[in-house]
Parts: structure tokens; C-alpha cells; sequence
């Protein structure tokens, strides 16, 4: 797989097509498996791990009836293509950060990676853009039952799929759904509604999930427990909460827009005005003017961009993709520099 390509490109969790796309990114399932034969990874040896990823690479490179998954070693990539995976969200930070033999098989469009020697030998990982649940389970589950073809899982029969962390045992599956939910954050809603989460064992992340920051106003909402549910359950109760929460959002904004029209539409324009014209940007503040952006075109206060552009840009403004495009290393104020460069044309481009 093309790196280089890869950093001018979007994945389909990307496209800014699917349900709710105007405040749901995109979502994320995610099944934990670990291979009957062999330790979990925190208590193999580096052979053993060896001989996990050669047989699962094998395997996943050679499934039939799918999407073609191509396989990336890890571990001898750079540092750089590895943030590059992180930041497009094809790996965790738990594999960039690992040691030994891993890697990850992913379909050319993204919708599928398959991390190998992550917390467990298996993270298979299904994502979709916009609110797309039953079709991400669809994937999902093909997939799974493709691989399980080929190689025996460790499964209890009481218990279900075992794994490294005791709370995944069960399904083994994560159901994650990432939000824009910039007027929750300004009409100061948002800790209300995520306690209330919070109580029905959801947990809300940052972009990149567990440990990281909310920014640009995404959060990512999942289910914290697998033991004792199944599949269906567990997306019925994503699937009960989500369109709550997008509705409370969809309130705030309506409202945010009726009670300050004009000043939620002279930051939306100051925000534009900056990305245009600014000269050097940082990261985090690019996060939060492209956020204030996208909400401005939801509202119908902007002409001339789209949600797919916005969403382009919110990932090839990211620090790897920054160097990538750019064909060589920058240091932290050139990478500056080649940001608020790249956010000039991709603007100026789009509204010719």
C-alpha cells in the first residue's frame, strides 16, 4: 500500500455521505479474537508473536469472497507512517506504540483493518460513514465468520470469545459512533448529556479514542460492557441512544442559531476568514475553525463547500499527513506553515 497515495486520499468513514452525516462522522465496530493455540500477546514471546502474525498475515491476505485486504508490517515501518495509520485511524495507539512483530490488513477503501498483535491477535475493525449500524454489523460480522474459516478462536462456552481485557469477554465487540457536537459544547449541554451516558455503561472519548482530548468537538460514544450480551443487544441499546443525542444536538444548534443568529454567524465567518488567510496554524486551533465551519454549512450559513472537503481536511491537516504531502520531514512551524498553505488552496480550489 502506497503511503504517499494514502495521505492524499479519504476513507470511506471519510466520505460524508452516510446517515446523520451532518453530525454523526462515522461508525466503528470493532471484535476482539485471540487464537486458541497461542498465549495472548501480553504473555507471548517474541517468536511466538512472530509465528502469530506470519499465520494470521497468511490467513487474512488469502480470504475469498470480501474486500482484498493488504497486509502492513509494523515493525520495522516508520515512525511516520505509523502516525500516518493512527491519524486515519486504520491502527491504535496501543499497536503504533507496541514492539515486535504486528501489523494490520486493510482494504483499499479503508472500511476494513484488521489489527494482528494489538492487545489481542485480532482486532477486526469495520467502519462506516455517517450513522450506518446495521450495515457496519453486516461487514462486521462477514468478515469474522470468514476469518474463523481459517483459524480456531479461543471461545468458552459459557463465556464467549476470550480476550486480554476481561471487560471484552462475551462478543468481544466494541460499537462505537463518532459525533460533531459543537452547540452541546456551547450551550454548555454536554456534561449533562454524557453523565447521562455515563449511567447506561457508555463511555464518551475523544477523536482517538480512550486518553485523548474532544478535539474539534468530536466524542466518540461506545458500549463499555460485552459480558453477558450479545451482538443485537448491544447495538440495539447504541442504536436506542444515538438519534437522543444527535436530536439534542440538532435543538441546540437551532437554538444557538435563533437566539445569536448574527453572532454564531460572524464566528462561522471570522472562522472561514482565518483558515484563508492565515499564514502559519496550528493544529489544534485548524481543528476548531474547520469545526465551527462544518456546523456553519450545516446551519445553510455557507456556500461553495462540502462535508466531504471538510471532513479532507480535518485529516490531511494532521501532522503526518502534513509530511507526507509535503514529500519530506517538517519541523513543528513548518509543518505550521505547510498547513494554513494547504488549507489556502484546498479553500480557494473549492469556491472557484
Amino acid at each position: 500500500m502506497n503511503m504517499d497515495q494514502m495521505a492524499g486520499l479519504s476513507g470511506e468513514w471519510l466520505r460524508g455521505t452516510g446517515p446523520e452525516c451532518d453530525i454523526v462522522i462515522s461508525t466503528r465496530l470493532r471484535l476482539a479474537r485471540n487464537l486458541a493455540t497461542f498465549p495472548f500477546t501480553s504473555r507471548a514471546t517474541p517468536a511466538q508473536k512472530q509465528e502469530i502474525e506470519s499465520l494470521l498475515r497468511d490467513r487474512l491476505t488469502s480470504l475469498q469472497g470480501g474486500p482484498a485486504l493488504e497486509y502492513i508490517s509494523l515493525g520495522n515501518l516508520a515512525n511516520l507512517e505509523k502516525q500516518l495509520l493512527l491519524e486515519r485511524q486504520i491502527i491504535s495507539r496501543e499497536l503504533a506504540m507496541g514492539e515486535g512483530a504486528r501489523g494490520v490488513a486493510v482494504s483499499a477503501d479503508e472500511s476494513v483493518s484488521i489489527m494482528v498483535n494489538e492487545e489481542d491477535h485480532l482486532r477486526i475493525q469495520v467502519m462506516r460513514s455517517g450513522l450506518d449500524l446495521d450495515q457496519a454489523w453486516v461487514l462486521t460480522n462477514d468478515v469474522d465468520d470468514r476469518i474463523e474459516q481459517r483459524v480456531a478462536y479461543a471461545f468458552h462456552e459459557e463465556f464467549g470469545y476470550l480476550t486480554a481485557c476481561p471487560t471484552n469477554v462475551g462478543t468481544g465487540m466494541r460499537a462505537s459512533v463518532m459525533l460533531h457536537l459543537p452547540a452541546l459544547e456551547f450551550t454548555r449541554q454536554s456534561e449533562q448529556v454524557f453523565r447521562a451516558l455515563q449511567k447506561i455503561n457508555l463511555e464518551v472519548r475523544g477523536l482517538y479514542g480512550e486518553g485523548s482530548r474532544a478535539s474539534g468537538h468530536f466524542y466518540q460514544i461506545s458500549n463499555q460492557v460485552t459480558l453477558g450480551k450479545n451482538e443485537e443487544t448491544i447495538l440495539r441499546e447504541i442504536q436506542a441512544v444515538i438519534p437522543a443525542v444527535i436530536r439534542y444536538e440538532k435543538e441546540a444548534r437551532e437554538a444557538w442559531k435563533r437566539d445569536q443568529s448574527v453572532g454564531l454567524e460572524d464566528r462561522v465567518k471570522r472562522a472561514l476568514e482565518t483558515l484563508h488567510g492565515a499564514t502559519m496554524m496550528t493544529s489544534e486551533e485548524t481543528m476548531e475553525l474547520l469545526s465551527l465551519v462544518r456546523l456553519g454549512l450545516a446551519l445553510g450559513q455557507l456556500r461553495g463547500l462540502s462535508v466531504p472537503l471538510l471532513n479532507e481536511l480535518f485529516i490531511q491537516t494532521q501532522p503526518a499527513h502534513l509530511q507526507k504531502l509535503a514529500g519530506e520531514s517538517l519541523d513543528s512551524e513548518r509543518r505550521n506553515i505547510a498547513r494554513a498553505e494547504h488549507l489556502r488552496r484546498k479553500l480557494n480550489a473549492a469556491e472557484a
